[in-house]
């Protein structure tokens, strides 16, 4: 009838799994922690639709963490979690504020130590680090890890050389010989509710995504550089080691095309003078970032000249994920992008996968 009020369509159902009842969510959906990107507002609109939004904190000082934080409770009475980096010479200040201030998780991209695990679960936050091999999966089990999220080689960032659908059977078939029922959640490649229902029969207890989320209305990251990955297809995307050291996945770029083919040298001066301008911008000093730098050596296999071109990521993602500068700057990306054609908000977004997902569970169930 014309003029009349239109019916609010329906919401999917909910969808019950050991994660979504360990962080107290309607939908075993997470957006992941993305440096310069997943800040209140992505966050909490994640939660408000039913998901768990994650704050990232490694692009932020600590006075700025506080603040983020503070926002984003006064936007969603939701979960949310906070991704904090294990081997920060700040990390116990960092775990002290989630604490206080109530946050229902905290992730790590570095597992955490013992002592750092058992300190959050006592005061009742949520452990979730994320792994990349089986058998830092069964570490974190054995240390008190309340969950882990296993991103396979097709995420965008650091990554690793295993697909998820390999890599996802390993670490449940390890977790399981070692008598661990610790809730995965499965990050890499997954963009819609055939993902979630092909995680979901893998075993997982739920997906993770990183650019599927980047790519939504609610996401700050500027319209001119959404839609530069809007037009990349599935061999748009590289896993470079000349960004910082480590295997990094990200969008093919001139600079990155540069970066590919210039002198190791070069890009090692570059790399400093990045650390030094993020030195600047945060407010840190040269002896925290040396203690930094000693607690990463100590903590992994990384090498000196991996430590120093580690730098290098914030202040290059900052000017392409930040700025809008797609032609000096660094954007991750995983090769999902290539599936990514919209800009919904994450309701929508959401509220899509959740009814694809019943329908094929439905169906699968039918075959059964």
């Amino acid at each position: 009838m014309t003029g009349s009020a239109q019916p609010t369509p329906a919401r999917a159902a909910g969808l019950s799994t050991k994660f979504t009842e360990l962080v107290g969510i309607e939908y075993p959906i997470v957006q992941t922690g993305m440096g310069w990107v997943s800040g209140p507002a992505l966050t909490s609109a994640t939660s408000n639709a039913g998901g768990l939004g994650i704050l990232a904190s490694a692009t932020m000082t600590y006075p700025e963490l506080e603040a983020a934080v503070a926002k984003t409770k006064s936007l969603t009475d939701k979960p949310f979690g906070v991704n904090i980096r294990a081997d920060a010479t700040d990390a116990g200040e960092r775990i002290d504020l989630l604490i206080r201030e109530g946050v229902k998780v905290a992730s790590f991209a570095l597992a955490p130590k013992k002592d750092l695990i058992a300190k959050l679960k006592e005061h009742g936050v949520v452990v979730v680090p994320s792994i990349g091999a089986a058998k830092h999966a069964v570490k974190v089990a054995s240390w008190g890890a309340d969950a882990v999220i296993v991103q396979g080689g097709e995420g965008g960032g650091h990554t690793g050389p295993v697909a998820t659908t390999l890599l996802l059977p390993s670490v449940l078939d390890a977790l399981a010989a070692n008598g661990s029922d610790m809730p995965v959640v499965a990050a890499g490649g997954f963009f819609d509710g055939r993902g979630l229902a092909a995680a979901l029969a893998y075993g997982a207890e739920g997906v993770a995504m990183g650019t599927r989320f980047l790519l939504t209305a609610d996401s700050a990251v500027p319209d001119s550089v959404k839609q530069e990955y809007l037009t990349r297809t599935l061999n748009d995307t590289v896993v470079s080691v000349k960004v910082d050291g480590m295997p990094h996945r990200v969008l093919r770029t001139p600079l990155v095309e540069a970066l590919e083919s210039g002198s190791p040298t070069k890009a090692l001066v570059a790399a400093a003078r990045n650390a030094n301008e993020f030195k600047q911008l945060t407010g840190m000093r040269w002896t925290t970032m040396v203690r930094d730098g000693l607690a990463m050596k100590r903590s992994g296999e990384r090498s000196w000249q991996q430590i120093i071109m580690a730098g290098n990521t914030p202040m290059l993602l900052r000017a392409g994920l930040v700025e809008g500068d797609t032609r000096a700057g660094v954007l991750a990306s995983g090769q999902v992008v290539g599936m990514i054609e919209d800009l919904p908000t994450c309701d929508a977004l959401i509220q899509s996968i959740m009814g694809q997902a019943h329908e094929r569970l439905k169906t699968l169930g039918a075959l059964g």
